[in-house]
């Protein structure tokens, strides 16, 4: 038997916030789409049933595959069980979701609300390093190396400015945050003014130069990578993976028992 992803998801939301650009302040008006990002509790069937997982749902306003335009909306619903398991790994892109500020969420429940503040509990170095893996993720796809060799860059971008701007402001951006991260143990949604204004500036095309993007990129990636080495960092070594599976119990049993 099929099932029907989005009802599951959407009838058992706990917590939906913007996400991408957006959260992070950097969304160019007439060109940045629109992401959001959320969770939801699967129900009791499929998870201890035989109903089988409902890990996540995906709506878009194109078809799969298809490349997000100006003003186009995406939206992930994640599982409470997939999202904690990403969340715990260090996965940049999910800790967003727990850490924008109240004007870009959405919706919220109970659950919801206590999710988000059990925010310190994922933060390690851990996720710091996760956070500059990311980086040289993108810069491998901005210069075409290794795996990213044959990813697609964006056409329209190379033959204004030279070279991928997005991939670039990508990378600048997590090395920001994984800087931000290592110094102080906090993620600042949006980001602070100095931070977005140097991010925004590469993205909109504002250094014309890669290799002193580049540059940039590899000073702010070098400076967080020798502080987690050196250990100078009130970050703790790992997520409290005990406090999170222990609410993730609790969380499951009170949502099952409000929806039996």
């Amino acid at each position: 038997m099929s099932i029907d992803t989005g009802a599951v998801a959407r009838a058992n939301e706990i917590l939906r916030t913007e996400a991408g650009s957006g959260v992070h302040g950097l969304a160019i008006a007439g060109v940045s789409d629109h992401d959001e990002a959320g969770v939801f509790v699967e129900p009791a069937e499929h998870v201890i049933g035989l109903a089988g997982a409902v890990d996540h749902h995906t709506w878009r306003d194109r078809p799969e595959g298809a490349r997000s335009e100006a003003g186009d909306r995406e939206c992930t619903l994640y599982s409470l069980r997939k999202f904690l398991r990403l969340a715990v790994a260090g996965n940049p892109n999910l800790l967003l979701v727990m850490c924008a500020p109240a004007s870009s969420v959405y919706r919220s429940t109970v659950l919801g609300d206590e999710l988000r503040a059990l925010a310190p509990a994922f933060l390690s170095r851990a996720a710091a390093r996760r956070a500059v893996g990311y980086l040289d993720g993108q810069v491998a796809m901005l210069l075409g190396r290794g795996r990213q060799k044959d990813m697609p860059k964006r056409p329209e971008l190379v033959a204004a400015h030279g070279y991928d701007t997005k991939f670039a402001s990508h990378a600048l951006r997590l090395g920001l945050q994984a800087l931000e991260l290592t110094e102080h143990a906090r993620l600042t949604l949006p980001m602070p003014e100095a931070d977005r204004e140097r991010v925004l500036r590469v993205k909109s095309g504002g250094v014309p130069d890669l290799d002193a993007v580049l540059a940039e990129v590899t000073a702010v990636r070098d400076r967080a990578e020798a502080l987690l080495d050196a250990g100078r960092t009130p970050l703790p070594e790992a997520p409290d993976t005990e406090r999170v599976s222990a609410w993730s119990v609790s969380a499951h049993r009170r949502h099952w028992d409000a929806t039996a």
